[in-house]
């Protein structure tokens, strides 16, 4: 009797009915076959489309990846070209530096021809004008190259570009103005190549007494 009057409790009470395990799993069992069923039930033009999208977004992707790269290459190739018309430049003014300093001892020698002749002279007249043609000419020549001639007579003396040889009292100008200039310097390029050899002026000194003229 008692039996019964478990049974009885069971039935009028089912949360105090045990749930066995296996029920458990064959639930979860029947939502897993659920959902892969509902996943399979993709008809073919879905997942055709779903293929092509796919591919279309590889497709994006690859041609992103290889315009990227084309531009990478154009970048370099124009990078490459400057830095290769830098380099031709850059030897370019090397050379016609180099040249244009093996040059400045002709010109010289033909400035200090037509400095020292004896201008009175009427038998060397003939010659002096064809030196200082010649001389004109060739400065002109290299002028063209970009050489610049410095010959800074009269103004203030510019250590950049100036190299004072001497100094000489003077009270006629200010104090650092170059009075004469012994060779003429040369900046080829916007570079200095030589610099001018000049004589620099100075205040005078005054050592002369004091009169007092009101004595």
């Amino acid at each position: 009797m008692s039996e019964q009057h478990d049974n009885t409790d069971a039935q009028n009470n089912p949360e105090a009915t045990p749930i066995d395990d296996n029920q458990t799993q064959t639930q979860e069992s029947v939502t897993i076959d659920i959902d892969s069923a509902s996943v399979e039930t993709l008809s073919p033009e879905q997942t055709r489309i779903f293929e092509l999208e796919n591919e279309l977004a590889a497709a994006k992707q690859a041609l992103s990846d290889q315009k990227d790269g084309a531009l990478r290459a154009v970048a370099d190739g124009e990078n490459a070209k400057r830095r290769a018309a830098a380099e031709i430049d850059k030897a370019r003014k090397f050379a016609l530096e180099r040249f244009a300093g093996d040059l400045l001892p002709v010109i010289d020698n033909l400035e200090n021809a037509i400095r020292f002749a004896d201008r009175e002279n009427e038998a060397l007249k003939p010659i002096l004008d064809g030196i200082d043609m010649t001389q004109k000419s060739f400065i002109s020549t290299v002028e063209k190259n970009g050489l610049e001639v410095i010959n800074p007579q009269g103004e203030t003396f510019n250590p950049e570009h100036h190299q004072a040889m001497s100094m000489q009292e003077s009270a006629d100008v200010a104090p650092n103005t170059v009075l004469a200039v012994m060779q003429n310097g040369y900046i080829i390029n916007g570079r200095l190549l030589r610099p001018a050899m000049v004589m620099v002026s100075k205040a005078p000194e005054n050592n002369a007494p004091v009169v007092d003229t009101e004595a």
